[in-house]
């Protein structure tokens, strides 16, 4: 699992339905969803 941090929650949490992504900039990101409160989340990985 990957963890990022909920901007809602104020926390880092494991995100739910966790799925990567590749930016314009081809950089690699995941975007989830926290489990507690629902709210989009986002990380960014790094190059691809």
């Amino acid at each position: 699992m990957v963890e990022a941090r909920c901007m809602k929650c104020k926390k880092n949490m494991e995100m739910k339905d966790a799925k990567e992504t590749v930016m314009k900039n081809k950089m690699k990101a995941m975007k989830g969803v926290c489990p507690k409160c629902g709210t989009k989340m986002f990380r960014i990985l790094g190059k691809a």
